[in-house]
């Protein structure tokens, strides 16, 4: 559900009206509608943001008190809710209509770049001609519903396009087939560099909350639950995500001419800096939380959370908006779904990376960093250092590869054309 809901809320504006093309990117921080045809705005980030805000409180309280079977039998209640909402928006969506088989979609995304690059290596030895003409195929496939134009980076790619006087998707590949193709490698680099990028957030939320466990968790006669925390970059978001979208977009546009404000990928960079930021900070209150001869506060793990709230105010919004504006037409839902692996595939990651730092640190009958019984006795601190680093190096991978990135559609301006300048990082 979580990928279709973007690629629906995107699929309510048109990128040839510049209003709309706007709002597209305030919708990618709220689900945004259409002036004077959805008639109440709700937005997307925001959305999820106040939904696990009621969670951690609300929720959270009735398991608590009241039996997990009350807390699961009111989630199902609110999802039914959520569900009549969205039915009777039903009149009101801009539905795109879908051509051919989801299933075809999505093994054609997986078959698809594979096809052109080994009509491509067949075809190495053959010149390319200086005006390529759109080869024809002689297929019934029909899923293809935007044709993309030639564009001029993966040169070599365009080979596919070569008429050899063969049939069959394996021997001729069309334009957009190339055209698509081109996107999909593009894209790539950008998300192995997220998904490394991210791999420090699961891993912050995590120890954090086990950190203060072990924490002064009394606020006054209150006595506060560690994982109560998770309101913190909750409640950041829900107060942000107005100001960023109201204020801050306009300031910024009129500043720097980008519809957004500023560029998905500075986006997503502004976010991968504030998760190192707050490994960094974790780093420290660790170091200083075992040196202290009194229990530390719980609210001194506060700053770290704040800067994960900031990550994914930024980062979270900017990959989904990146990944379905730079998808084509009939790859939206497959590109909303990335983020998704995004997040699944760096928590994978951040699990194999506590195994090797505790494989790597653990000398004869003595464990490694992270297999103490009691955090007291761990080296949590270190590991955090370890983990700062780890975000450096994403970081830096991920300029890399931001700053060389062409996008497909200038942020500048609207248009459908693919841009030729380089709008980098």
């Amino acid at each position: 559900m979580r990928a279709c809901m973007p690629s629906l809320g995107a699929d309510q504006f048109d990128h040839e009206d510049p209003s709309e093309s706007h709002q597209q990117s305030s919708f990618f921080n709220w689900v945004g509608g259409i002036q004077a045809t959805i008639l109440s705005i709700n937005w997307y980030t925001f959305g999820i943001s106040f939904g696990g805000f009621i969670g951690l409180i609300l929720i959270v309280w009735l398991q608590n008190d009241k039996g997990w079977d009350i807390g699961f039998c009111v989630c199902s209640i609110l999802i039914l809710l959520g569900l009549l909402v969205f039915a009777l928006g039903l009149p009101f969506y801009r539905n795109q209509i879908p051509e051919g088989s989801p299933l075809t979609r999505i093994l054609t995304a997986v078959i698809l770049p594979l096809q052109v690059l080994v009509v491509a290596f067949r075809n190495r030895s053959v010149e390319l001609p200086e005006k390529l003409e759109e080869a024809q195929e002689r297929s019934t496939e029909t899923y293809f519903i935007e044709v993309l134009p030639e564009t001029k980076s993966l040169k070599f790619l365009d080979k596919a396009c070569i008429n050899r006087g063969k049939d069959g998707a394996w021997s001729l590949c069309s334009t957009t087939k190339v055209e698509e193709t081109k996107i999909v490698l593009r894209v790539l680099p950008l998300f192995i560099s997220s998904m490394i990028g991210y791999v420090s957030n699961p891993i912050l939320f995590t120890f954090t909350v086990q950190q203060g466990g072990i924490t002064n968790t009394r606020l006054g006669k209150i006595c506060v639950s560690p994982a109560t925390l998770f309101i913190i970059p909750t409640i950041f978001q829900m107060v942000m995500l107005p100001i960023y979208d109201q204020f801050l977009v306009p300031f910024l546009r009129k500043r720097t001419g980008y519809a957004s404000g500023i560029t998905h990928l500075q986006r997503v960079g502004i976010g991968f800096a504030s998760i190192i930021l707050a490994s960094v900070i974790a780093a420290v209150v660790e170091r200083k939380r075992k040196e202290a001869a009194v229990q530390i506060s719980l609210f001194l793990l506060t700053p770290q959370f704040f800067l994960l709230g900031v990550s994914d105010v930024t980062s979270f919004p900017g990959l989904l908006e990146f990944f379905n504006s730079e998808a084509p037409r009939g790859m939206k839902s497959i590109a909303a779904a990335l983020l998704w692996c995004v997040l699944g595939l760096s928590s994978l990651l951040a699990t194999f990376l506590v195994q090797i730092v505790n494989r790597a640190t653990r000398h004869g009958s003595r464990g490694g960093w992270l297999e103490a019984t009691s955090l007291n006795n761990s080296r949590l601190d270190l590991f955090y250092w370890v983990v700062a680093v780890v975000g450096l190096l994403a970081f830096l991978n991920y300029l890399y590869w931001a700053k060389r990135y062409v996008y497909r559609h200038d942020p500048r301006v609207v248009t459908n054309q693919p841009s030729v300048d380089q709008d980098s990082l």
